[in-house]
Parts: C-alpha cells; sequence; structure tokens
C-alpha cells in the first residue's frame, strides 16, 4: 500500500499486507514451523537480534505479521502482537507488565475469566488488587491515589454494556503510575479506539468480531512499540500464547467483511432494543446509545455507534430466562459472541457464573439477564423470534 491514510474500511482490506515473490493477490498462509539460513552466520546474526529474519512461528510469521499489520493500522496503534485467544492476550499485556509487590486497579465489571485473573491469579503472585466501580469516578480517585502499575477495564461491559469513561481513568492511571489496559471487544476498534483517549495497551479477542463467523479463536495486543517490543514481546516469545499462521490468516479474511458485518449488526441492536423496551415480560433493555441508558451521553462521546449486543431482564428469573431462550427457533444459545449468527446466553449460568451470586447481584446481573449478541440475519425475523418465544411467558 502506498502510506496515505486510508479510511478504516479500506484498511481493513488491505493494510498490512506482505507479498511474496510469487506476487499473490491474497493473502499468502505460511504454514511452517521454522525457517532456514543461508548459512550458520545468518543464524547467529539473526539471534542475536543484528538482522530482521524469521525463526521460529512461536516468535513470528509472515502471515500473523500481516494480521498484526492490519490490526495496527486499524487501532491506530504503533504495535501489535497476536496471540492464540483473547484471555491470552489479556493474561499476556498483563503478566508481562506485572510483578511480586505490584498493584492492579480493575473495573468491577469484567468478563468472568478477566474477573478471575485480577481476583484469583494475581493475588497468588504477590500482586495487589482493586476492584473499583467503574461508572463512579471518585471511587477510580481514591483507588488510584497510591501508586498504582497498571489499570484494566472494559468498556462496553460484558454483559451489562456498562461504559466508563475512558480519557478521565487513563489520566487518573497515568497520575498514579500506571498503563492504563482496555478491553475493547465489544466495541471492536470501529466503533471504539482507546488509545485517542489515552490507554496505553488496547485487548481483543479476535473469536468475535474479528473473524466473525464462529470458526476459530485469537486475540490481539496493541500499544507503543518500545513496550510492544521490550515488555511484550519477551514474554510471549518465551511463554508461547502465539497464534497459529492458520488461525491469522482467517482472521485476516475476516476482516475484510468486518466493517459491513458491524454496521448491519449495530443497526438491527439498536431496532431490537427499542423494540424489546416496550414489550411485556422486559423488565429493562439496555443499549449503549438508548436515551434511556445510564451512561449513553458517555457512550456516544465514546463510540460511533452502539455496538452489535442489546442486554434485557426478564421478569420472572432464571425459570423465564430458560423458557425463553428454549423457545427461541433462529436464535441459538451460545456463549459466544460477535458471530454472523445470533445468539443468546444467560450470563449468571454461563460466562459470570463463577464470579458467584454476590458479585453478580454488585454488576446488576440477575437470574433474568439475557446477553444478546445480534447477528447478520434479517432484523424483523430476529424481532418475530424474540415475540414467539416471549409469548411463552404468557
Amino acid at each position: 500500500m502506498s502510506k496515505r491514510t486510508h479510511r478504516p474500511a479500506t484498511q481493513l482490506v488491505h493494510a498490512g499486507q506482505i507479498r511474496s515473490d510469487f506476487a499473490e493477490n491474497a493473502e499468502a498462509l505460511f504454514l511452517t514451523s521454522g525457517f532456514v539460513y543461508d548459512d550458520a552466520e545468518q543464524a547467529e546474526a539473526t539471534f542475536k537480534g543484528e538482522i530482521a529474519h524469521y525463526q521460529y512461528s512461536r516468535f513470528g510469521n509472515p502471515t500473523v505479521s500481516m494480521l498484526e499489520g492490519r490490526l495496527a493500522a486499524i487501532e491506530g496503534a504503533e504495535a501489535c502482537r497476536a496471540t492464540a485467544t483473547g484471555m491470552a492476550a489479556v493474561h499476556a499485556a498483563m503478566l508481562s507488565h506485572l510483578k511480586t509487590g505490584d498493584r492492579v486497579v480493575a473495573s468491577r465489571a469484567l468478563f468472568g475469566s478477566c474477573h478471575w485473573i485480577v481476583s484469583t491469579l494475581l493475588p497468588r503472585f504477590g500482586i495487589e488488587t482493586v476492584f473499583v466501580d467503574g461508572g463512579d469516578l471518585d471511587a477510580w480517585r481514591a483507588a488510584l491515589s497510591r501508586r498504582t502499575d497498571l489499570v484494566l477495564i472494559e468498556t462496553p461491559s460484558n454483559p451489562m454494556l456498562d461504559i466508563i469513561d475512558l480519557r478521565a481513568v487513563a489520566d487518573l492511571a497515568h497520575q498514579a503510575g500506571a498503563i492504563a489496559v482496555v478491553d475493547n471487544v465489544f466495541a471492536t476498534p470501529l466503533l471504539q479506539r482507546p488509545i485517542e483517549f489515552g490507554a496505553d495497551v488496547v485487548v481483543y479477542s479476535a473469536t468475535k468480531h474479528m473473524d466473525g463467523q464462529g470458526r476459530v479463536l485469537g486475540g490481539a495486543v496493541l500499544g507503543r512499540k518500545d513496550w510492544i517490543d521490550n515488555t511484550l514481546q519477551p514474554f510471549i516469545r518465551n511463554t508461547g500464547p502465539s497464534i497459529s499462521p492458520f488461525n491469522a490468516w482467517i482472521v485476516l479474511k475476516g476482516l475484510e467483511t468486518m466493517a459491513l458485518r458491524v454496521d448491519h449488526a449495530c443497526r438491527s441492536a439498536a431496532t431490537i432494543a427499542d423494540h424489546l423496551a416496550g414489550k411485556r415480560h422486559i423488565a429493562r433493555a439496555l443499549y449503549p446509545f438508548r436515551a434511556d441508558h445510564p451512561q449513553s451521553a458517555l457512550a456516544r462521546a465514546q463510540m460511533l455507534a452502539g455496538g452489535t449486543l442489546v442486554t434485557f431482564e426478564l421478569e420472572g428469573g432464571k425459570d423465564s430466562a430458560f423458557r425463553f431462550m428454549n423457545a427461541l427457533d433462529l436464535i441459538v444459545i451460545s456463549n459466544n459472541l460477535g458471530d454472523s449468527k445470533s445468539m443468546v446466553t444467560h450470563p449468571a449460568t454461563t460466562t459470570h457464573m463463577r464470579i458467584g451470586a454476590e458479585e453478580r447481584a454488585r454488576l446488576g446481573i440477575t437470574d433474568g439477564t439475557i446477553r444478546f449478541s445480534v447477528g447478520l440475519e434479517d432484523v424483523a425475523d430476529l424481532i418475530d423470534d424474540l415475540d414467539n418465544a416471549l409469548a411463552v411467558l404468557g
């Protein structure tokens, strides 16, 4: 590509391309574990870091490099490292930076596995962890009045779609000496670019909207080049959470259509949220761009659209939630999201089961909460399916 700045939809198709001597149009899939050298001297110089040469696909691979280049361009980041899964990205971003005696402050509203890392894993290594209500800036100020090393936030949050003031929290984090790490999965880099609001590191599960078709696992960590090269890369190189070239190639091809898919799903999600908000049996419907969302103004200040997920609460708790989900015909039950197929999950018994009832209550997750990932089907068909399932509740 030329060095001109292209718009996101163009970058999703072209950015990061590396062509071999065969001049292929589609990105090449380099299924190789290792690479060869012209001579022993070249191998030695490669391992010394004196020359740039691929060594081993755990360290780097041309297909993976294309994915990393494309994601960095979309995010507006200096550098990127792809990982085997989204949780590998979160784990690597945190553990590469932290050591015994460090301190982490995190928003309470995190994906279940992220919550486990902060609440359970980090303390095992002598790392102090503190949770705060992500929407309470006074709580952030209090928690960050002490020296801190890393701040972890997720916005919009999973599953309650809470919004955190990225710029305010990033500024507080920097004043405390911390880096700000943002899980941006729900927004995608198309709707929100945390680095523009002061974030230092952004993490993704590429399994979600980037692949977008439920095929492979992947993750990504993005940030400044010096941090990626000198802090993150040694950790990834030596602990091995690397993405396979095949999975990287699948995600690359998924990125080509991500702008179209996210735009369609966002428009459908907004329509569905409005529809559900007025329905019988629905206690509340949450969508970041609806006027009744408690942080809709902040969402609109940070995001270009409300996202592809709708969260709603059914009256009647778990029994109603299960009856509703089991009555769906078109929409499937699955704990994935960002897929071309629409899917629902019951967070209290799936993604957030292990954080416990008390913590779920703090997050506002009830036994009637349903998380709905809106796909690419005709929105009228999705609404018909939702209405038919609601009718089963009487």
